[in-house]
């Protein structure tokens, strides 16, 4: 028998709105759970008004409910029901919405239809979704979704590479001085810092012994930064913010950049480096993994002068391939004195779901697994070329991940 809402406290009436929401419109054919209308009172609890009520069920139901998204019909529907998302919801409710549609009720098709991707939501998320279906994009479409990507990742890059920049060329600074004493190479910080037992206390000013200046000039490829890369289906998103990474620091003439992605196969992507969009497009997400062969092929191809290579292996360490060599391998690469590091993820939310075994036996030879955001990797590039500790940068990770 249904409870007559009348009957409810409002507390209880807004609490079971919420249930009829959530489980859709066929907990009213149960008999027990009152209409949505008869709930409507209750709107306001949830953000909207009650002539909004029904138009959420119906997006909400969408996706989660019994409607058929495989069908025909469901096409003029789906501009309409992405509007109403935005109406209704924050941004990341958004993504994981879009997210569930895709996944759980197979809208992929759908959704890249040429009068659709306009409306959806531009992120990362999206581009992972584009990159890894490309194939089922229709043609009429394909030049849309690719302005998408590109729009996407542009704005990443410009996010990211102004502190790129900063970091970068700060830590190669402080490695040196000028002998060249131009009033405008000066160090002025360095200057202060050194001379400060020079400090006169009766005429209040500072009588430096030495000035430091910067050099005029940056010497080329200062570093070698190699980033070797996870293409297997976990790793989709990591593979978008590793090729927009590498296309700034490959636009940085101090470094020398290369790019592998991998899976069973290993593609070098640094001749494409320029235009990550290509990058993406180029790469085929999913597949199994062979994390082994593509540490060989980055060592034989890229790891020159050790000492001065940063090697960024971002991966989840499931290996598909020969463990104690890919093992015995990274050990060599920490006996050349590279700076080795594995990203467990490159991503800018969750927990990393990674083989916490090899992360354990990559640790005991001395590199630091862990996950990373795309700004934290500035400050790891940074802390790496002053030969700072990464040790309170991998304890935030480990806190953040069993906090």
């Amino acid at each position: 028998m249904s409870v007559d809402p009348k009957d409810l406290s409002e507390k209880d009436r807004d609490a079971l709105l919420r249930w009829r929401l959530a489980l859709g419109p066929a907990a009213e054919k149960t008999g027990s759970c009152p209409s949505l209308r008869g709930l409507a009172g209750g709107a306001g609890a949830v953000g909207v008004g009650e002539s909004d009520l029904e138009e959420l069920d119906d997006a909400l139901s969408f996706v989660y409910g019994e409607r058929n998204a495989n069908t025909s019909g469901s096409r003029p529907y789906i501009p309409k029901w992405l509007g109403a998302l935005r109406g209704f919801f924050r941004d990341d409710v958004i993504a994981l919405v879009q997210k569930d549609a895709i996944e759980k009720k197979g809208l992929t098709q759908l959704l890249f239809e040429p009068e659709t991707l306009p409306f959806l939501d531009k992120n990362v998320e999206l581009v992972t979704t584009l990159v890894s279906a490309r194939g089922l994009i229709p043609d009429q479409a394909k030049d849309i979704a690719r302005q998408i990507v590109r729009e996407v990742v542009d704005d990443l890059r410009r996010k990211l590479e102004a502190s790129v920049r900063t970091a970068v060329f700060g830590a190669l600074k402080r490695d040196r001085t000028s002998p060249l004493p131009i009033a405008r190479n000066m160090d002025w910080k360095r200057t202060i810092r050194q001379n400060l037992k020079g400090w006169d206390a009766e005429r209040k000013r500072l009588i430096p012994e030495r000035f430091y200046f910067w050099p005029n000039q940056r010497r080329h490829h200062e570093w070698d930064v190699t980033l070797v890369v996870d293409q297997s289906g976990s790793m989709a998103e990591s593979v978008v913010y590793s090729s927009v990474m590498a296309a700034i620091f490959a636009s940085l003439d101090v470094l020398r950049t290369s790019l592998v992605l991998f899976d069973t196969e290993v593609v070098d992507m640094t001749p494409m480096l320029a235009d990550p969009v290509e990058v993406l497009f180029t790469a085929q997400l999913g597949g199994g993994t062979d994390i082994n062969r593509a540490v060989a092929y980055a060592q034989a191809n890229h790891v020159q002068r050790p000492e001065k290579t940063l090697f960024i292996l971002i991966t989840d360490l499931y290996e598909g391939g020969n463990a104690e060599e890919l093992v015995a391998r990274l050990r060599q690469l920490v006996d050349s004195r590279a700076k080795v590091l594995c990203l467990l993820a490159l991503s800018d939310g969750g927990k990393p779901s990674y083989d916490h075994a090899m992360a354990e036996k990559l640790t005991a030879l001395g590199i630091p697994c862990f996950g990373c955001t795309p700004r934290k990797l500035v400050d790891v590039v940074e802390r790496v070329m002053r030969n700072q500790d990464l040790g309170p940068l991998v304890s935030a990770d480990k806190e953040a991940r069993h906090g």
